[in-house]
């Protein structure tokens, strides 16, 4: 970079200081407490301008440093940044499937343990692949998938397990490697919402096989959207480019030719001899890819992350505290045994003998401008995407059945799953928010169970 293009650079960025301490600075007055936000200052804006002027379009030096510094965050051998969390999830399963794995490449009609109350895109691959999901009950409390419950559930189909971290409180790591490492399993760790949270000192996402994230507006970084897959092994890493950047073969980053080396020395498929390999084709993939714009935010948010995740310990453990009171009418999240989270959003269910239902209150909070959300999905079996459509999948330990023949009776397989979706919602902990927003939460709640109760 020349003296005179850094000296208008830094024009640029004056100028845009000036701007967001005057236009956008300071902090942020809720009417309405969100339940999810992001917190961006000068420093993501300042990224954002310096790669517009750099005027590179696809993922360039921004990306290169964020996926450096994202390895190096987690302490994983391999970092690849996509376009969301649910390409990530896209990604990491169909990696899975790959040829070059062998006999251990998952293939139609294999089966994949996950569970049923999350976000639907943990789901979405496995059907997405011809996979066939096994769905595993949860825990009231933590809302993690029962460990002790997978092995029941296990067929000679069984290739896989995987499940997501529920808002950032880790699932019980230790048992669940178990049991896929005695039986042979891959195991993928959607850690979407919970980057930053450890397990007996490991980080999620790095205990796995593949580890997902997601950086969409509610995350714990952002870069508007985005996500990143991480893995320690190498051929998996290999795998797993080759699905994000259309399929091909060739390692080379856009706009570089030759850094694998072999660009017209090998002979590959029914290709002849020398074909060029940056348009070779191993897999059937996609372009997950990300922009640089957008790994410059990434860059800006990883250095914040650590106080980030603090914000939300903090603000998590002062609504604990000033919701303790009403134990007997509901249910505080619990921690996962060896689990330090990563607070996503606090999560509240209603007792089944209280006065008053998840519905009431969650109506309640929302006309007094306090933001709230369900599990997700609650019991995805119950979404119109599953029983629009004639999905093979078990339950448990059941049989093979077809979406479209779900009773009332498979329901109740999943009781833990039934209660999420009918007792359980949650409020905001995020880094904009401060005592202030969280006593108007508190304060809404006790009014309401007040009020109920009497």
């Amino acid at each position: 970079m020349t003296d005179r293009e850094l000296e208008l650079r830094n024009k640029v960025k004056a100028a845009a200081k000036e701007y967001f301490e005057a236009i956008l600075g300071g902090r942020r007055k809720f009417d309405y407490i969100p339940a999810s936000g992001k917190l961006l200052g000068i420093e993501e804006l300042e990224n954002m301008i310096d790669a517009s002027l750099d005027m590179w379009l696809t993922a360039g030096r921004f990306n290169r440093e964020f996926e450096t510094k994202f390895a190096q965050y987690l302490g994983v051998k391999y970092s690849l940044s996509v376009n969301s969390g649910s390409s990530a999830n896209l990604l990491a399963l169909s990696a899975l499937t790959s040829h070059k794995l062998a006999e251990r490449a998952l293939k139609k009609g294999d089966e994949v343990i996950t569970v049923a109350a999350g976000f639907p895109t943990t789901v979405n691959p496995i059907i997405q692949n011809g996979l066939v999901p096994v769905f595993v009950d949860c825990k009231i409390g933590t809302y993690n998938i029962d460990a002790d419950k997978i092995e029941e559930a296990l067929s000679p189909k069984t290739r896989a397990v995987f499940i997501a971290h529920t808002l950032g409180n880790m699932f019980d790591m230790d048992r669940v490697k178990a049991i896929c490492e005695k039986h042979n399993l891959w195991l993928i760790e959607d850690s979407c919402d919970a980057l930053g949270a450890e397990y007996n000192g490991k980080k999620a996402g790095t205990i796995g096989d593949i580890g997902t994230f997601s950086f969409y507006p509610a995350h714990h970084l952002t870069m508007g959207e985005g996500g990143a897959v991480v893995t320690n092994n190498p051929e998996l890493y290999k795998i797993l480019m080759s699905f994000r950047d259309w399929g091909r073969d060739c390692c080379c980053p856009p706009g570089k030719d030759g850094v694998c080396g072999k660009r017209f020395s090998q002979q590959l498929g029914n290709l002849p001899f020398g074909y060029d390999h940056k348009y070779t084709y191993s897999h059937t993939g996609y372009n997950l890819k990300i922009t640089d714009w957008q790994a410059a935010i990434g860059c800006a948010q990883i250095d914040k992350l650590d106080e980030f995740l603090k914000i939300r310990e903090k603000n998590a453990k002062y609504l604990t505290k000033k919701l303790a009171d009403l134990a007997k009418y509901l249910i505080l999240p619990e921690i996962e045994n060896g689990c330090k989270p990563a607070w996503f959003g606090y999560l509240i269910s209603v007792r089944e003998n209280s006065p008053f239902s998840k519905q009431e209150l969650v109506e309640y909070l929302e006309r007094n401008n306090i933001g709230t959300r369900q599990l997700f999905a609650g019991n995805i079996l119950r979404q119109p995407m599953i029983v629009e459509n004639n999905i093979p999948l078990r339950i448990g330990s059941g049989d093979l059945i077809f979406s479209k023949d779900l009773t009332q009776e498979h329901y109740r397989l999943l009781p833990n799953t039934e209660f999420i979706m009918n007792n359980t919602f949650w409020v905001g902990v995020f880094p904009a928010l401060s005592e202030n927003e969280l006593d108007r939460t508190s304060n809404v709640i006790h009014d309401f169970v007040n009020k109920k109760a009497l």
